[in-house]
Protein backbone atom coordinates (compact mmCIF):
# COMPACT_ATOMS: atom_id res chain seq x y z
CA UNK A 1 0.00 0.00 0.00
CA UNK A 2 1.70 3.49 -0.85
CA UNK A 3 0.28 6.35 1.62
CA UNK A 4 0.06 10.07 1.23
CA UNK A 5 1.20 12.13 4.00
CA UNK A 6 0.12 15.48 4.75
CA UNK A 7 3.83 16.49 6.02
CA UNK A 8 3.63 20.37 7.70
CA UNK A 9 5.48 22.91 6.69
CA UNK A 10 6.31 25.62 8.58
CA UNK A 11 7.39 25.87 12.44
CA UNK A 12 5.28 27.16 14.72
CA UNK A 13 7.55 29.42 17.36
CA UNK A 14 4.77 30.46 19.86
CA UNK A 15 2.48 27.63 20.54
CA UNK A 16 3.88 27.34 24.11
CA UNK A 17 6.66 29.56 26.06
CA UNK A 18 9.14 27.11 26.88
CA UNK A 19 10.89 25.96 23.92
CA UNK A 20 11.24 22.32 24.58
CA UNK A 21 7.24 21.68 24.57
CA UNK A 22 6.57 24.30 21.86
CA UNK A 23 8.99 21.11 20.18
CA UNK A 24 7.63 18.70 20.86
CA UNK A 25 3.68 20.13 19.62
CA UNK A 26 5.97 20.97 16.58
CA UNK A 27 6.48 17.52 16.64
CA UNK A 28 3.01 16.01 16.47
CA UNK A 29 1.87 18.72 13.93
CA UNK A 30 4.69 17.60 11.20
CA UNK A 31 3.88 14.32 11.53
CA UNK A 32 -0.14 15.04 11.79
CA UNK A 33 -0.54 17.50 9.48
CA UNK A 34 -2.07 21.53 9.81
CA UNK A 35 -5.48 20.33 10.25
CA UNK A 36 -4.16 18.84 13.90
CA UNK A 37 -3.33 22.50 14.50
CA UNK A 38 -6.52 23.23 15.96
CA UNK A 39 -6.77 20.34 18.29
CA UNK A 40 -3.05 22.01 19.56
CA UNK A 41 -3.78 25.20 20.09
CA UNK A 42 -6.85 24.52 22.28
CA UNK A 43 -4.76 22.85 24.98
CA UNK A 44 -1.73 24.88 24.93
CA UNK A 45 -2.96 27.48 27.30
CA UNK A 46 -4.00 23.92 29.80
CA UNK A 47 0.03 22.70 28.99
CA UNK A 48 1.49 24.43 32.73
CA UNK A 49 3.57 21.54 33.65
CA UNK A 50 4.30 17.41 32.84
CA UNK A 51 1.15 16.20 34.70
CA UNK A 52 -1.07 18.79 32.73
CA UNK A 53 0.53 17.80 29.37
CA UNK A 54 -0.09 13.87 30.23
CA UNK A 55 -3.63 14.72 30.77
CA UNK A 56 -4.64 17.03 27.70
CA UNK A 57 -3.20 14.78 25.29
CA UNK A 58 -4.69 11.70 26.83
CA UNK A 59 -8.13 13.33 26.44
CA UNK A 60 -7.04 14.34 22.98
CA UNK A 61 -6.02 10.27 22.02
CA UNK A 62 -9.62 9.42 23.59
CA UNK A 63 -11.29 12.01 21.71
CA UNK A 64 -9.30 11.30 18.39
CA UNK A 65 -10.40 7.59 18.70
CA UNK A 66 -13.80 8.06 19.14
CA UNK A 67 -13.74 9.58 15.54
CA UNK A 68 -12.02 6.80 14.39
CA UNK A 69 -8.99 8.68 13.89
CA UNK A 70 -5.83 6.22 14.31
CA UNK A 71 -3.13 8.02 13.46
CA UNK A 72 -4.09 10.90 15.19
CA UNK A 73 -5.06 9.07 18.50
CA UNK A 74 -1.38 7.01 17.92
CA UNK A 75 0.26 10.11 18.12
CA UNK A 76 -1.75 12.09 20.67
CA UNK A 77 -1.35 8.88 22.79
CA UNK A 78 2.55 9.05 22.34
CA UNK A 79 3.13 12.84 23.14
CA UNK A 80 0.91 12.06 26.48
CA UNK A 81 3.57 9.22 27.78
CA UNK A 82 6.32 10.60 26.40
CA UNK A 83 6.89 12.87 29.37
CA UNK A 84 5.84 10.11 31.59
CA UNK A 85 8.95 8.90 33.77
CA UNK A 86 9.96 5.48 33.39
CA UNK A 87 8.95 4.19 36.22
CA UNK A 88 5.24 5.61 35.42
CA UNK A 89 2.75 2.56 35.11
CA UNK A 90 0.83 4.54 32.62
CA UNK A 91 3.31 4.79 30.54
CA UNK A 92 3.86 1.11 29.67
CA UNK A 93 -0.11 1.21 28.86
CA UNK A 94 0.07 4.32 26.40
CA UNK A 95 2.95 3.18 24.90
CA UNK A 96 1.21 -0.47 23.87
CA UNK A 97 -1.77 2.02 22.92
CA UNK A 98 0.69 3.96 20.66
CA UNK A 99 2.33 0.81 19.09
CA UNK A 100 -1.29 -0.49 18.37
CA UNK A 101 -2.54 2.15 16.99
CA UNK A 102 0.54 2.97 14.77
CA UNK A 103 1.21 -0.70 13.32
CA UNK A 104 -3.02 -0.80 12.21
CA UNK A 105 -2.99 2.48 11.21
CA UNK A 106 -0.17 1.15 8.66
CA UNK A 107 -1.41 -2.10 8.29
CA UNK A 108 1.84 -3.68 9.30
CA UNK A 109 1.83 -7.30 9.07
CA UNK A 110 3.18 -10.00 10.89
CA UNK A 111 5.93 -10.81 8.82
CA UNK A 112 7.42 -7.33 8.45
CA UNK A 113 8.01 -7.44 11.69
CA UNK A 114 11.07 -9.38 13.88
CA UNK A 115 12.47 -9.61 16.96
CA UNK A 116 16.42 -10.43 16.36
CA UNK A 117 18.11 -11.75 19.41
CA UNK A 118 21.27 -9.68 20.58
CA UNK A 119 23.47 -9.79 24.08
CA UNK A 120 24.53 -7.60 26.06
CA UNK A 121 26.97 -8.01 28.71
CA UNK A 122 26.08 -11.64 28.38
CA UNK A 123 22.71 -10.99 29.06
CA UNK A 124 20.20 -12.18 26.36
CA UNK A 125 17.44 -9.80 24.79
CA UNK A 126 15.92 -9.02 21.07
CA UNK A 127 15.99 -5.93 19.31
CA UNK A 128 12.33 -5.21 17.48
CA UNK A 129 13.03 -3.82 13.78
CA UNK A 130 10.56 -3.91 10.75
CA UNK A 131 12.06 -4.96 7.04
CA UNK A 132 9.60 -2.90 4.48
CA UNK A 133 10.35 -4.05 0.69
CA UNK A 134 9.37 -2.50 -1.93
CA UNK A 135 9.14 -4.40 -5.23
CA UNK A 136 11.37 -2.38 -7.29
CA UNK A 137 13.82 -1.24 -4.60
CA UNK A 138 17.41 0.84 -5.63
CA UNK A 139 19.04 -0.60 -2.90
CA UNK A 140 18.50 -0.74 1.00
CA UNK A 141 18.41 1.48 3.48
CA UNK A 142 19.17 0.98 7.41
CA UNK A 143 17.38 3.25 10.16
CA UNK A 144 17.40 4.16 13.61
CA UNK A 145 16.39 7.03 16.27
CA UNK A 146 18.75 8.51 18.98
CA UNK A 147 18.14 8.52 22.74
CA UNK A 148 14.90 7.68 23.78
CA UNK A 149 13.09 7.34 20.53
CA UNK A 150 10.46 4.76 19.56
CA UNK A 151 11.23 3.47 15.77
CA UNK A 152 7.40 3.14 15.30
CA UNK A 153 7.04 7.26 15.29
CA UNK A 154 9.11 8.22 12.49
CA UNK A 155 6.80 5.68 10.49
CA UNK A 156 5.58 8.26 8.33
CA UNK A 157 8.98 9.36 7.41
CA UNK A 158 10.19 5.26 6.82
CA UNK A 159 6.90 4.49 4.77
CA UNK A 160 7.31 7.63 2.74
CA UNK A 161 11.35 6.38 2.01
CA UNK A 162 10.05 3.23 0.91
CA UNK A 163 7.39 4.78 -1.23
CA UNK A 164 10.16 6.42 -3.18
CA UNK A 165 11.56 3.39 -3.96
CA UNK A 166 13.69 2.04 -1.04
CA UNK A 167 13.90 -1.23 1.12
CA UNK A 168 13.93 0.26 4.59
CA UNK A 169 15.16 -1.77 7.17
CA UNK A 170 14.36 0.20 11.10
CA UNK A 171 14.79 -0.85 14.37
CA UNK A 172 15.03 0.22 17.98
CA UNK A 173 18.35 -0.73 19.69
CA UNK A 174 19.53 -0.92 23.47
CA UNK A 175 18.70 1.71 25.61
CA UNK A 176 15.64 2.36 22.75
CA UNK A 177 11.70 1.36 22.58
CA UNK A 178 11.16 -2.28 22.46
CA UNK A 179 14.74 -3.15 22.93
CA UNK A 180 14.68 -0.70 26.55
CA UNK A 181 11.51 -1.42 27.47
CA UNK A 182 10.47 -5.13 26.61
CA UNK A 183 14.12 -6.46 26.90
CA UNK A 184 15.98 -3.95 29.05
CA UNK A 185 19.05 -3.78 27.03
CA UNK A 186 20.61 -0.41 28.19
CA UNK A 187 22.04 2.47 25.49
CA UNK A 188 25.74 1.75 24.44
CA UNK A 189 28.03 3.81 22.62
CA UNK A 190 29.45 0.64 20.91
CA UNK A 191 26.66 1.32 18.06
CA UNK A 192 28.51 -0.29 15.76
CA UNK A 193 27.64 -3.84 17.52
CA UNK A 194 23.47 -3.79 17.21
CA UNK A 195 23.77 -2.42 14.00
CA UNK A 196 26.28 -4.97 13.14
CA UNK A 197 23.61 -7.73 14.38
CA UNK A 198 21.17 -6.18 12.24
CA UNK A 199 23.43 -6.39 8.82
CA UNK A 200 24.13 -10.16 9.74
CA UNK A 201 20.34 -10.92 10.72
CA UNK A 202 19.56 -9.58 7.32
CA UNK A 203 22.70 -10.88 5.44
CA UNK A 204 23.27 -7.14 4.31
CA UNK A 205 26.24 -5.04 2.81
CA UNK A 206 26.68 -1.97 1.17
CA UNK A 207 23.67 -0.21 2.93
CA UNK A 208 22.80 3.26 3.71
CA UNK A 209 22.77 3.99 7.48
CA UNK A 210 20.48 6.79 8.87
CA UNK A 211 20.85 8.02 12.06
CA UNK A 212 18.15 10.33 13.71
CA UNK A 213 18.52 12.98 16.60
CA UNK A 214 21.15 11.68 19.18
CA UNK A 215 20.97 8.59 16.29
CA UNK A 216 23.53 10.71 14.28
CA UNK A 217 26.20 10.36 16.87
CA UNK A 218 25.52 6.60 16.90
CA UNK A 219 24.98 6.11 13.39
CA UNK A 220 28.83 8.05 13.14
CA UNK A 221 29.77 5.71 15.36
CA UNK A 222 28.82 2.58 13.61
CA UNK A 223 29.53 3.54 10.40
CA UNK A 224 33.64 4.09 12.16
CA UNK A 225 33.79 0.51 12.28
CA UNK A 226 31.20 -1.46 10.63
CA UNK A 227 32.32 -1.23 7.04
CA UNK A 228 29.67 -3.15 6.02
CA UNK A 229 27.77 0.52 6.22
CA UNK A 230 28.54 2.50 2.61
CA UNK A 231 26.69 5.56 3.24
CA UNK A 232 26.02 7.47 6.36
CA UNK A 233 23.52 9.88 7.56
CA UNK A 234 23.69 12.44 10.73
CA UNK A 235 20.27 13.03 10.72
CA UNK A 236 21.45 15.52 12.15
CA UNK A 237 24.56 15.98 13.96
CA UNK A 238 25.30 15.41 17.48
CA UNK A 239 28.84 16.00 18.50
CA UNK A 240 28.90 15.64 21.83
CA UNK A 241 26.53 14.53 24.45
CA UNK A 242 27.79 15.77 27.62
CA UNK A 243 29.37 18.89 25.89
CA UNK A 244 25.50 19.97 24.56
CA UNK A 245 24.10 19.33 27.70
CA UNK A 246 26.68 21.18 29.52
CA UNK A 247 26.26 24.38 26.84
CA UNK A 248 22.71 24.39 28.46
CA UNK A 249 23.92 25.06 32.22
CA UNK A 250 25.42 27.97 32.07
CA UNK A 251 26.27 30.03 34.65
CA UNK A 252 27.99 27.19 36.47
CA UNK A 253 28.88 24.87 33.36
CA UNK A 254 32.17 25.63 34.11
CA UNK A 255 31.73 24.71 37.68
CA UNK A 256 30.53 21.62 36.23
CA UNK A 257 33.09 20.08 34.22
CA UNK A 258 35.77 21.37 36.68
CA UNK A 259 33.87 18.69 39.50
CA UNK A 260 33.32 16.30 36.77
CA UNK A 261 37.10 16.20 35.79
CA UNK A 262 38.43 16.29 39.13
CA UNK A 263 35.52 13.93 40.24
CA UNK A 264 34.00 15.24 42.98
CA UNK A 265 30.25 13.54 42.46
CA UNK A 266 28.68 14.84 45.52
CA UNK A 267 29.26 18.27 45.15
CA UNK A 268 28.04 17.70 41.23
CA UNK A 269 24.56 15.63 42.70
CA UNK A 270 24.23 18.44 44.97
CA UNK A 271 24.38 21.15 42.44
CA UNK A 272 22.69 19.02 39.74
CA UNK A 273 19.70 18.64 42.53
CA UNK A 274 19.24 22.35 42.38
CA UNK A 275 19.01 23.04 39.31
CA UNK A 276 16.82 19.49 39.04
CA UNK A 277 14.01 21.01 41.58
CA UNK A 278 14.22 24.19 40.09
CA UNK A 279 13.37 22.69 36.57
CA UNK A 280 11.21 19.75 35.95
CA UNK A 281 11.93 19.44 32.55
CA UNK A 282 15.45 18.84 33.61
CA UNK A 283 14.90 16.73 36.28
CA UNK A 284 12.51 14.72 33.79
CA UNK A 285 15.54 14.63 31.46
CA UNK A 286 17.89 12.86 34.28
CA UNK A 287 15.20 11.01 35.08
CA UNK A 288 14.96 9.52 31.74
CA UNK A 289 18.27 9.47 31.20
CA UNK A 290 18.94 7.24 34.88
CA UNK A 291 17.39 4.02 33.61
CA UNK A 292 18.19 4.39 30.17
CA UNK A 293 21.45 4.02 31.14
CA UNK A 294 21.88 1.85 33.95
CA UNK A 295 22.47 4.26 36.81
CA UNK A 296 21.03 5.90 39.72
CA UNK A 297 22.70 9.34 40.09
CA UNK A 298 22.96 12.47 37.64
CA UNK A 299 26.63 12.95 38.00
CA UNK A 300 26.71 8.88 36.38
CA UNK A 301 24.93 10.01 33.56
CA UNK A 302 27.58 12.80 32.81
CA UNK A 303 30.56 10.41 32.89
CA UNK A 304 28.36 8.16 30.80
CA UNK A 305 27.27 11.08 28.38
CA UNK A 306 31.40 11.64 27.66
CA UNK A 307 31.80 8.29 25.28
CA UNK A 308 28.51 9.79 23.11
CA UNK A 309 30.87 11.79 21.36
CA UNK A 310 32.01 11.69 17.66
CA UNK A 311 35.38 13.23 18.51
CA UNK A 312 37.46 10.35 18.79
CA UNK A 313 36.34 8.03 15.63
CA UNK A 314 35.43 10.55 13.21
CA UNK A 315 38.91 10.05 11.38
CA UNK A 316 38.55 6.50 10.98
CA UNK A 317 35.18 7.07 8.80
CA UNK A 318 36.21 6.57 5.66
CA UNK A 319 32.54 6.09 3.89
CA UNK A 320 30.21 8.80 1.93
CA UNK A 321 29.23 10.84 4.86
CA UNK A 322 25.92 13.17 4.68
CA UNK A 323 25.90 15.61 7.73
CA UNK A 324 22.44 18.08 8.41
CA UNK A 325 21.72 20.52 11.03
CA UNK A 326 19.94 23.40 12.00
CA UNK A 327 20.31 27.24 11.81
CA UNK A 328 18.03 27.74 15.13
CA UNK A 329 18.06 24.21 16.87
CA UNK A 330 17.32 24.50 20.20
CA UNK A 331 19.24 21.65 21.50
CA UNK A 332 22.37 21.44 19.29
CA UNK A 333 24.91 24.08 19.49
CA UNK A 334 26.04 24.99 15.82
CA UNK A 335 29.92 25.20 16.47
CA UNK A 336 29.08 21.01 16.36
CA UNK A 337 27.94 21.27 13.01
CA UNK A 338 31.23 22.63 11.65
CA UNK A 339 33.32 21.05 14.44
CA UNK A 340 31.89 17.74 12.38
CA UNK A 341 32.36 18.34 9.55
CA UNK A 342 36.15 19.56 9.97
CA UNK A 343 36.66 16.10 11.96
CA UNK A 344 35.37 13.73 9.01
CA UNK A 345 38.77 14.11 7.49
CA UNK A 346 39.04 10.57 6.01
CA UNK A 347 35.23 10.76 4.54
CA UNK A 348 34.81 9.52 1.02
CA UNK A 349 32.45 11.83 0.03
CA UNK A 350 31.45 14.20 2.09
CA UNK A 351 28.63 17.00 2.23
CA UNK A 352 26.57 18.80 4.44
CA UNK A 353 23.77 21.15 5.21
CA UNK A 354 22.80 23.78 7.26
CA UNK A 355 18.67 24.16 7.03
CA UNK A 356 17.00 27.52 8.29
CA UNK A 357 14.37 28.98 8.25
CA UNK A 358 14.30 30.26 5.20
CA UNK A 359 13.38 26.52 4.65
CA UNK A 360 11.01 26.36 7.50
CA UNK A 361 13.72 23.56 8.54
CA UNK A 362 15.78 25.32 10.91
CA UNK A 363 15.17 23.47 14.07
CA UNK A 364 16.37 19.83 15.86
CA UNK A 365 15.80 17.17 12.57
CA UNK A 366 13.92 19.75 10.64
CA UNK A 367 10.95 19.69 12.41
CA UNK A 368 8.56 22.00 10.53
CA UNK A 369 9.65 20.43 6.48
CA UNK A 370 10.23 16.73 6.96
CA UNK A 371 9.76 16.40 3.10
CA UNK A 372 12.70 18.25 2.44
CA UNK A 373 14.84 16.88 4.66
CA UNK A 374 13.85 13.59 3.66
CA UNK A 375 13.78 14.75 -0.18
CA UNK A 376 17.47 15.93 0.31
CA UNK A 377 18.73 12.99 2.20
CA UNK A 378 17.27 10.99 -0.67
CA UNK A 379 18.92 13.07 -3.77
CA UNK A 380 22.13 12.65 -1.87
CA UNK A 381 21.84 9.28 -1.82
CA UNK A 382 21.02 8.91 -5.28
CA UNK A 383 23.92 11.01 -6.33
CA UNK A 384 26.54 9.27 -4.34
CA UNK A 385 24.98 6.11 -6.12
CA UNK A 386 25.57 7.67 -9.44
CA UNK A 387 28.46 9.59 -9.27
CA UNK A 388 30.63 7.24 -6.66
CA UNK A 389 34.17 9.41 -7.18
CA UNK A 390 32.61 12.91 -6.46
Amino acid sequence: MKYQFDFQVGYHDHLHPEPSINFQLNRWISYLGQSVLEDITAVTSKLINIPSYRKEFSSLAGEALKKGEKMKAAYFCRAAEFFMRIDDPEKKIMRQRFLQLIRTHFDVSENEFFEIPYKQNGEAGLLPAYYFRHDLAKETIVIHGGFDSYIEEFFPIIFYIRDKGFNVICFDGPGQGGAFHESELLLTHDWHQPVSTILDYFNLTGITLIGISMGGCLALRAAAFEKRIKRVVAYDVFYDWMDTTLSKLAPISLILRGLLKFQQPRLFNYLLNMIMNQSPLFDWAMHQAMPILGVSTAYEVFQKSRFYTTRNISSKIDQDVLILAGAEDHIIPIKHFYAQINDLTHARFLHSRLFTRADNAQNHCQIGNLKLVIDTILQWIESSTKNPTV
